[in-house]
């Protein structure tokens, strides 16, 4: 019989996720050389999101590709953050740093559409972003730059926001 603390513990892991998509972002194969052989491990890198602003990242290592991608899906899902989206682009031009991958994320009229390369590409979508200009600078390192792209976009600040912090009016905002 199963007490009170596990069942909380299983109706939180359990709640209905079906709006979120996962997107498989990079698999990578390494090779430990033993006494008995080789081994093989499998890294996968997996992005998760509503599609509505709610956008996460992670990583799952394991010795068959399927359960990588399962716990890399767990992994992300644990690591969600809140994206500002405005009209289907970002609110405005964001530069961000991790480790030598550098990114810069632009917003788009309506219409553009994504226009950003593979492992960005995969984060922008499962935020929902529809219109954006986005460039990876520096290292191509895939996992580097999903980190980079995520803190760029939880950089980003809508005009309410701003307004918030400065004790000002949203007009005062964009009119001084």
């Amino acid at each position: 019989m199963r007490d009170n603390n596990n069942r909380r513990r299983d109706d939180r892991n359990n709640q209905p996720e079906s709006d979120i998509k996962d997107r498989l972002v990079t698999i990578n194969r390494s090779t430990k050389t033993t006494k008995g052989g080789r081994t093989f491990t499998f890294t996968g890198i997996v992005v998760v999101g509503d599609e509505k602003g709610k956008v996460g990242h992670g990583s799952g290592r394991s010795r068959e590709v399927v359960t990588a991608i399962q716990k890399g899906i767990e992994d992300a899902k644990k690591n969600m953050v809140e994206v500002p989206v405005i009209n289907g682009t970002v609110p405005h031009a964001q530069e961000a740093v991790f480790a030598g991958a550098r990114v810069l994320v632009k917003p788009a009229s309506p219409g553009t559409g994504v226009i950003a390369g593979g492992a960005m590409r995969a984060v922008l979508e499962s935020a929902g972003i529809k219109d954006v200009l986005a460039k990876s600078l520096g290292s191509s390192n895939t996992q580097n730059v999903v980190k980079a792209t995520f803190k760029a976009l939880t950089m980003m600040r809508s005009a309410s926001d701003v307004a918030e912090l400065r004790g000002i009016s949203v007009n005062r905002v964009f009119n001084g």
